[in-house]
């Protein structure tokens, strides 16, 4: 296959094969798959030319418990662990909103552990009173593997949960849960948590009840790079059919305090996943830099690989940083996302989950690399 004529197939609209990414990623130049990939966001986000977005949004964990017992994750505590096993009380999940409410957010995502002690009942009246104290605030929260365990726990079918969490408050899902989407690797990493046909059951169904989500990947899991392109395949699929997702959002694993000790990927590797993540997915509005496990400046260069939106603060991130790696970040404030991307030369630009603009920060311009 002929690189150029792969390249060029993506520029005019057609769609990329899973064979055709394998041989991109392996053997296309970077800066060449960093060009197409950002012409291609143009083409979606004519605005991103001259601005990128973030998103101002906090991350609360309602419960640590979890009996999935997935190798990569180093957050979760066995149910009964009384020293570090938690669930949060309702008002500190309110204290944490208003705080996010004061430096003006708006979105939450709440997200936790399979808690066997926690079923319907307990998500329904969690967010009918958030959206009650806060209805300025979009509940983007309870990924596919949580909405697997609660239909389990409550003995509900996922529609039946989905439309009790909708009338309950809940306005879209996030992707998480994902990792890789493929069942060979799911097998050796998360064996109890959901499986690949689950995953995609659980975001058809929050698409045909009116409810959006994002998709996600976590590569460096032991899966090849056909896997990899796969992975998209089913998104873009699922795309085609529904029309449901918003954005996309790849990262690398982090196995450090993890039952996984993998070697740590690289920055290189980072800038090639993310703009096949915008060649691959053709039918994926918005992507997003991933600035947790990748730091700040590849985070940066990312805007000039396909991703038109450096992505939410995140306050108080606490699933990738349990970690305790090194090489991670430890946060990103609304103030220094300003900064970060008025020195790529945008303009730094908050939205809200729509991808509706909530306000334009002007940056001086000595803030402007040369």
């Amino acid at each position: 296959m002929n690189i150029d004529s792969i390249l060029a197939k993506a520029l005019e609209g057609g769609r990329v094969s899973l064979e055709e990414g394998a041989v991109l990623y392996r053997e296309a130049e970077l800066a060449e798959l960093g060009f197409v990939a950002d012409e291609l966001n143009f083409q979606k986000n004519p605005e991103s030319r001259t601005r990128a977005t973030f998103l101002v949004d906090r991350n609360i964990n309602y419960t640590n418990y979890c009996y999935t017992l997935c190798k990569f994750c180093a957050f979760y505590r066995l149910p009964g662990d009384k020293k570090e096993g938690y669930v949060r009380t309702n008002e500190e999940i309110f204290q944490k909103i208003e705080e996010l409410v004061a430096i003006g957010g708006t979105q939450v995502l709440l997200q936790g552990g399979h808690n066997p002690d926690l079923g319907i009942e307990y998500y329904e009246a969690l967010t009918r009173e958030v959206k009650a104290r806060f209805p300025q605030v979009h509940i983007h929260s309870f990924s596919a593997s949580e909405v697997c365990h609660i239909a389990k726990v409550s003995g509900l079918s996922i529609r039946d949960v989905l439309l009790r969490l909708k009338a309950a408050g809940l306005n879209s899902l996030p992707g998480g849960g994902a990792e890789i989407l493929v069942d060979r690797v799911r097998q050796i990493v998360s064996p109890l948590k959901t499986k690949v046909y689950e995953y995609f059951e659980v975001h058809r169904t929050a698409h045909e009840v009116g409810l959006k989500s994002t998709g996600t990947m976590v590569y460096g899991l032991g899966e090849t790079l056909e896997e990899r392109m796969m992975h998209f395949d089913g998104y873009r699929r699922l795309q085609d059919e529904t029309g449901g997702f918003r954005a996309f959002i790849p990262w690398s694993f982090e196995s450090e305090s993890t039952k996984m000790r993998m070697p740590r990927r690289t920055g290189s590797e980072y800038l090639r996943m993310i703009a096949l993540s915008r060649i691959m997915l053709d039918n994926i509005q918005h992507l997003q830099a991933g600035w947790v496990t990748e730091g700040p400046k590849l985070s940066q260069i990312a805007l000039s690989f396909g991703a038109d939106d450096f992505g939410g603060i995140l306050m108080e991130e606490n699933v990738v940083s349990a970690t305790k790696a090194a090489g991670l970040y430890s946060g990103v404030t609304k103030e220094e996302a300003i900064r970060l991307i008025a020195e790529t030369g945008k303009i730094p630009t908050q939205r809200n989950t729509h991808y509706e603009i909530v306000r334009v920060f002007f940056p001086e311009p000595a803030a402007v690399l040369v």
